[in-house]
């Protein structure tokens, strides 16, 4: 294809980004099939599943930055050979799903129980239809090139069948089991919540001491507590075995407050017992224990074969083990105990405090430790795979410290509670035999119970966990249990790219899942990406006002300008400070690329021009080299999975090494004015650059970078996109003396700046031209360099003239000097400034700085200063001494140049 020579003046990405993304999907350019290369070979694997978004949500930026970082891994490997899939999809989200579905119903005064579950369910699947493909229409704005053909949905009837086969092989291996057992239960969304599900923020309570006396009277015991109300529980005090103050009451009995129907001998009667979980440096050393009510009470339960008495039901109140607190609210009960306590005389004091309460994640209701009969999984056999999996090398994790985070949760992993009081999710594969009570479990619907043969069965009303699903997905989503020929062609995945809040929830069971139905682990390496947070650190949150929509930030800037501010700002191990400035800047960078191409593109010739190695010049051979440096470390850096040093390398180097210094020295010759020879190879070297550059960045800015491919010329019938071009390898024959050149274009650009630096505190224009400047240097090799460029040092500058003498010659009268190396730099300002004015306001500004400097010193002279100021307050005053010495320094010498 020729040149497109008519690029637009402005970079507009709206249509632009719509037009390709169409364009990729109608080629299939990010489809993913199985298939060999030409000489028989298959090409490697690359292979992610996306983390699927709950289908009720809108795109993130947490969102935004995961999908960016997978995509410009797939991207980048697609170029470099590999057989990606990037398969998509969406998750069910319980809870969540089933939440908004009811709130929506609640606005017409219907609750699900109305509807029935079976038209409840039916009303979830219609709201999903209508809103479950947006967060997917979102993604495609962000570029994503995932495979969509493969999309799936957690409850869709392929991964609804690895659901059933994994539960059934657990529950025979006697890995899934059903008991009673303490679980977070949420009394809004009516169902058992995981410990993950349950956030904890400080509040406002209050510590009632409250006495229980000794069976005969004669004494008592005093035990802190914050729940009152659970007084009524009470099944048993304890002390520490090895407490010196209370092991001698260990056998005794005392009475417990609130019960009874009326005196102190009606009070129920419970046991003093020891037992190692009681910290007796905490509260009194005394613990009331309610296994029905507390966590580590039941286990204390479990282990002393105490009875478990539950006093608050599911919906949140007083049950009829209450007694006359029977229909309160937990709220109502704490405030009747506690003003009954004090009446009766058994509350001795309280005592506010803040502490951690419990709230589901769903809907922020106060989580009420409940006793409850749930399905569980044995967790601590899977886990030993797991941990043994990432101990082995098997599984990699990026940022490293997170595999010590994994380790602790996998060694001290509790069983797992993966039934839900729900009805939208997969419902739990178990029937009851009303006859004989026998549980059938099984991957399909069983029409009679497998002990009596009774018809008389029912299904398990409860459904599993969202996690449970989604713990499967690596290898559900690409057809197990069937061996399917992606399973084994793209599992074990390559890369899992998530957020640290999800490693228990979903990675950890995904490595235990892959482990024990693969026999292989998931996924090869683990990226734990860092939070957004807004400019000044903190959280983004509704609440606070600071949250940044993806969706607005794509309308006002680009998709590619989101993406590069994103990757850019990222570095391993610490959170991405993120504001709409910061994207705006990436926008700013789209625009010099599109403008640098634009140039290029009118001044190059229809078909890429040779380089004539016998007409480089520094420039030339810097930039050919820097660009192999930036091929190599851009590969490097990817296959680190650092994103952020990558792209900013990009960005500095396009935007400063390319544009600022390359573009602006290949004018003269571009405009005919060193040849024609000359002007050919500098084409060449601008097409060399472009077509190396474009593939670079594409992975970051897949939009734009299309777009110019196409202007250039560079796609043709056999490789209509960017995407099907080869990633750029180093090419030796660019590289020439890399450190010599290196170091012999850093002295040249540091000329250009003092030069232009010396021009802007004479205050010239920047377009206006000086008659001359002097260079007084001896290095023999600095010599060399500034001769040879003498004629673009000054265009650049604008400075007519340029000498270069011996470093002992005089320093020219009415000039401005500055220190370059092992040498100086003057220039001639008599003919453009008042010498007088000027050499009166530099008088004016050595005072004023002089002062500054003093006040400072004055200030570190301060023995206390030093001492009690905070240490970046007292920094501050060092730097500007620092800062100002220097200063007064060069004015003095400006003074001295300007008077001589």
């Amino acid at each position: 294809m020729g040149r497109n020579r008519e690029l637009p003046r402005g970079y507009t990405p709206g249509t632009m980004e719509e037009k390709w993304y169409a364009f990729w999907i109608r080629k299939g350019l990010f489809e993913a099939e199985i298939d060999t290369d030409v000489d028989g070979r298959r090409r490697p694997p690359f292979s992610i599943v996306i983390p699927p978004p709950n289908v009720t949500g809108s795109l993130h930026m947490g969102h935004a930055f995961n999908n960016t970082f997978q995509d410009i891994m797939c991207r980048t490997r697609r170029m470099q050979g590999y057989n990606v899939l990037w398969l998509p999809g969406t998750d069910h989200a319980g809870i969540a799903t089933q939440n908004v579905v009811e709130k929506d119903l609640a606005t017409k005064g219907l609750t699900r129980h109305d509807l029935g579950r079976e038209a409840f369910v039916e009303k979830v699947w219609e709201w999903k239809k209508i809103y479950g493909d947006r967060i997917v229409t979102q993604m495609k704005k962000l570029g994503n090139s995932c495979d969509w053909r493969r999309e799936r949905f957690t409850l869709d009837a392929g991964l609804s069948c690895a659901v059933r086969e994994v539960f059934v092989q657990l529950y025979k291996k006697d890995l899934i089991y059903k008991g009673k057992y303490i679980i977070n239960w949420c009394s809004r969304c009516h169902t058992a919540l995981s410990d993950l599900e349950v956030e904890y923020d400080e509040a406002p309570g209050k510590f009632y001491y409250v006495r229980y006396p000794f069976e005969d009277g004669a004494g008592e015991v005093t035990v802190a507590t914050t729940r009152p109300e659970t007084i009524l529980g009470d099944v048993a005090i304890a002390v520490h075995p090895r407490s010196e103050q209370f092991k001698h009451l260990i056998g005794k009995k005392v009475r417990v407050p609130l019960t009874g129907d009326g005196g102190a001998e009606s009070l129920r009667l419970i046991p003093i017992i020891e037992d190692n979980m009681v910290d007796p440096e905490f509260g009194t050393g005394c613990v009331k224990i309610t296994p029905a009510h507390d966590p580590n009470d039941f286990l204390v339960g479990q282990r002393h074969d105490l009875p478990q008495l539950q006093v608050i039901d599911g919906e949140g109140f007083m049950n009829e083990n209450a007694g006359a607190y029977k229909g309160l609210s937990v709220k109502e009960a704490r405030e009747r105990a506690a003003e009954d306590l004090e009446k009766g005389g058994f509350l001795i004091r309280t005592e506010d405090i803040r502490h951690a309460v419990g709230h589901c994640q769903r809907c922020s209701t106060v989580v009420e430790p409940c006793l409850s009969e749930q399905w569980f999984v044995r967790a601590k056999p899977l886990a030993e795979r797991g941990v043994k999996a990432v101990q082995d090398g098997l599984i990699r994790w990026i940022p490293e410290q997170w595999e010590k985070t994994y380790f602790q949760w996998m060694e001290n992993i509790r069983d797992w509670c993966i039934s839900r009081q729900l009805w939208w999710g997969h419902r739990i594969p178990a029937w009851i035999c009303a006859d004989c009570g026998h549980v059938t479990v099984s991957a399909t619907d069983p029409t009679e119970c497998e002990s009596c043969k009774s018809a008389n069965i029912t299904q398990d009303e409860d459904v599993l966990d969202t996690w449970f699903s989604s713990a499967l997905w690596p290898f559900s989503t690409m057809g197990w249990p069937e061996k399917k020929p992606e399973l084994e062609y793209f599992y074990p995945t390559s890369l899992m790219v998530t957020g640290f809040d999800i490693i228990f929830f979903w990675v950890a069971r995904m490595i235990m899942m892959g482990l024990e139905f693969m026999d292989a682990e998931p996924f090869k390496d683990v990226y734990i990406h860092s939070l957004i947070r807004d400019e000044h650190g903190q959280k983004m949150s509704k609440s606070r006002g600071n949250v940044i929509d993806p969706l607005d930030m794509i309308e006002k800037y680009g998709a590619d300008a989101l993406r590069m501010a994103l990757a850019a700002l990222s570095t391993q191990g610490r959170d991405i400070l993120l504001s709409s400035g910061r994207i705006e800047t990436y926008r700013f960078f789209m625009n010099k690329l599109w403008n640098a191409a634009r140039f290029a593109l009118i001044n190059l010739s229809d078909e890429a021009e040779a380089i004539d190695p016998g007409q480089l010049r520094l420039q030339d051979r810097w930039i050919l080299s820097r660009t192999q440096e930036i091929v190599e470390s851009e590969t490097r850096l990817i296959d680190e999975y650092n994103i952020g040093e990558a792209a900013r390398l990009l960005y500095d180097f396009i935007w400063g090494d390319f544009c600022d210094w390359y573009l602006e020295m290949s004018k003269p010759a571009l405009h005919g004015e060193e040849g024609e020879a000359r002007k050919k190879t500098v084409q060449g070297i601008l097409d060399e650059v472009f077509r190396t550059l474009l593939p670079l960045l594409h992975p970051y800015i897949p939009f734009v970078t299309e777009e110019l491919w196409e202007a250039f010329g560079y796609s043709n019938e056999e490789r209509e996109s960017i995407m099907q071009t080869d990633w750029p390898l180093p090419k030796g024959g660019y590289r020439f003396d890399a450190a010599e050149v290196r170091e012999t274009m850093r002295n040249f650009q540091e000329t250009v700046r003092v030069l232009r630096n010396l021009r802007a505190e004479a205050h010239v224009a920047p377009q206006q031209w000086m008659n001359k400047a002097v260079i007084r240097m001896d290095r023999p090799e600095f010599v060399a360099m500034l001769k040879e460029t003498l004629p673009m040092t000054t265009l650049l500058c604008r400075v007519k003239e340029i000498e270069v003498l011996p470093a002992s010659s005089p320093r020219p009268h009415a000039s401005l000097s500055s220190v370059i190396g092992e040498g100086e730099i003057s220039l001639h300002v008599g003919d453009v400034l008042d010498l007088d004015a000027e050499i009166a306001r530099l008088k004016q500004e050595l005072l004023s700085v002089e002062k500054t400097v003093a006040v400072s010193r004055g200030r570190l002279e301060k023995p206390d200063f030093v001492a009690r100021a905070p240490q970046e307050v007292v920094e501050k005053e060092r730097t500007r001494v620092a800062e100002g010495a220097a200063q007064i320094t060069r004015i003095q010498e400006n003074l001295k140049s300007l008077s001589g």
